[in-house]
């Protein structure tokens, strides 16, 4: 079992940065693909990126460019450093952890609100 907790959600200009982070409880976290989703009410969830225990980056087409992902295995920490903010972006973000083998995301976190104000 793992267990996901975000922050680092806030209220932000557009045009401006925020860093979430995803700490994750387990001793297995460097083997885990985690990946960031958002999701927007009445919307589905949306892949927003991930990054592989090879430390693989894929981004959606939407943020690429503007928003990096990275882990720190040591900490087990992934981060999602999300700059050039749009109101578009305004999402409840989460955190992923996908087992290796799994197609599916097996753990996920509560959330963390972004909101982007223009």
């Amino acid at each position: 079992q793992v267990q996901l907790v975000e922050s680092g959600g806030g209220l932000v200009q557009a045009g401006g940065s925020l860093r979430l982070s995803c700490g994750a409880s387990g001793r297995t976290f460097s083997s885990y693909t985690m990946g960031w989703f958002r999701q927007v009410p009445g919307k589905e969830r949306e892949f927003v990126a991930r990054i592989r225990s090879s430390a693989i980056t894929y981004y959606a087409d939407s943020v690429k460019g503007r928003f990096t992902i990275s882990r720190d295995n040591a900490k087990n920490t992934v981060y999602l450093q999300m700059n050039s903010l749009k109101p578009e972006d305004t999402a409840v973000y989460y955190c992923a952890a996908r087992s290796v083998g799994n197609i599916e995301y097996d753990f996920w976190g509560q959330g963390t609100q972004v909101t982007v104000s223009s």
